[in-house]
């Protein structure tokens, strides 16, 4: 049923116990993951003039950073005895995910479980996915 499953990460403990947990659905179903780290453009926040230098070095630590989670996740996959891959994309994550799922069977995301003015302030990518898949979504909430 499920044979290609998307775990988009990015590198967080909560991203992190998502995968972990998604990685035990897919060795059960002999499924292959690709974990996808979405890069979004700093330059789309506001930066002061001067700061133009700054923006190429910026977008190289923040691809160093999605490389390094990718990594993380790719090792556990081969631990746990599930073929994998790893994609890195530019965009807005929401979007991106949503795009990237319409090649998968199954997401597996992780989510804080926010709730108040700290949902309404940091948002929830994982949230905004739900609303726009119609892809079957496994939600691992952090502990």
């Amino acid at each position: 049923m499920y044979k290609r499953v998307l775990m988009p990460t990015d590198g967080s403990a909560c991203s992190l116990a998502a995968i972990r947990e998604g990685l035990e659905v897919a060795k059960t179903l002999g499924a292959e993951v690709t974990f996808l780290y979405v890069l979004e453009n700093p330059t789309g926040l506001w930066m002061a003039p001067e700061s133009g230098a700054y923006i190429q070095e910026l977008v190289q630590d923040l691809k160093t950073v999605g490389q390094a989670a990718l990594s993380e996740a790719e090792k556990l996959a081969k631990e746990a005895g599930v073929p994998s891959s790893g994609k890195l994309r530019e965009g807005n994550a929401t979007a991106t995910i949503v795009d990237e799922a319409k090649n998968y069977d199954l997401l597996v995301m992780g989510t804080h479980g926010r709730t108040g003015i700290d949902k309404l302030l940091l948002g929830s990518v994982t949230e905004g996915v739900l609303h726009r898949t119609n892809r079957p979504v496994l939600v691992v909430r952090s502990r």
